[in-house]
């Protein structure tokens, strides 16, 4: 039963988000030199308060403009920012694992908004966007709402046995369960190793830690997504943090209508 849950959730993951993720971009995206020389790409959309969108795992940022959300966020008022992770899309993928290491994701966020002169933000994570999202929170005092969307509490457990799973899957031993992720991942001609990587350093978030967040936070999740823990776990170990529900599985659900209403809706209730 568990190895027919993952394979139906990564194949309509790659049928509703992956699919022309890594279509042309217009000239004005523009590359960031992070801490340690990696080469961030970036684009800057609108004006207003600034919304900072990360996305999940084998996508990049592209990937927000096949959800209803990124053109909404334009219409209301606000700047977006999207971003390659860095592994991901135009981005650089260094092959050295320590170069994943230590909240090196986070610190390229923070970095790059440093360098855009931004002084204070939102930020909507997706999956694991919502993991790197909950480092933002506990890191950036510039930060001033967040969005946790696609993500329960199992990432707070530093030995989460599904990040294992990948990490063990994408450097090349035999798990049945992830086959067919890794058969896109070798199709597509994604970084595969840069992949492993960034699963096998992937950042855990601690209950002390989300205990002490003192910033709005919204945690939202598809009714019938259950991939990562339960949300309404993670929603009580964070103080004030509101949750919402809206329709679809972990794959769906971001594209969905009701996941752009809600996140609008909180976004100019902590933003604006």
């Amino acid at each position: 039963m568990i190895q027919k849950k993952i394979l139906y959730t990564i194949a309509i993951f790659f049928a509703g988000i992956v699919t022309n993720a890594f279509g042309q971009t217009d000239s004005s995206g523009k590359y960031y030199n992070s801490f340690d020389g990696t080469k961030i790409y970036y684009e800057v959309r609108g004006s207003g308060p600034t919304v900072v969108l990360v996305h999940g795992f084998i996508v990049n940022g592209e990937s927000w403009k096949r959800t209803s959300l990124y053109n909404e966020l334009l219409k209301s008022g606000f700047q977006v920012i999207t971003l390659d992770m860095r592994g991901n899309g135009k981005s650089d993928k260094p092959h050295d694992p320590k170069a994943y290491e230590n909240d090196a994701e986070t610190k390229d966020i923070m970095g790059l908004l440093s360098s855009l002169g931004v002084k204070s933000y939102s930020a909507v994570g997706y999956s694991r966007g919502s993991i790197i999202t909950s480092r933002l929170l506990v890191q950036d005092k510039r930060i001033r709402a967040a969005v946790i969307g696609g993500m329960g509490s199992d990432f707070t457990d530093t030995a989460w046995p599904r990040r294992k799973m990948f990490y063990r899957a994408l450097i090349g031993e035999d798990v049945p369960e992830l086959a067919s992720m890794v058969k896109y991942v070798k199709d597509s001609g994604l970084d595969q190793l840069a992949l492993a990587y960034l699963q096998k350093s992937q950042p855990s978030t601690s209950p002390t830690e989300l205990s002490k967040v003192n910033k709005p936070v919204l945690i939202i999740c598809g009714t019938e997504d259950s991939d990562n823990g339960s949300s309404e776990s993670l929603t009580k170990l964070i103080p004030g943090a509101i949750h919402r529900s809206c329709p679809g599985d972990h794959g769906a659900a971001v594209r969905t209508p009701e996941f752009s209403t809600e996140v609008i809706s909180f976004l100019k209730g902590n933003s604006l």
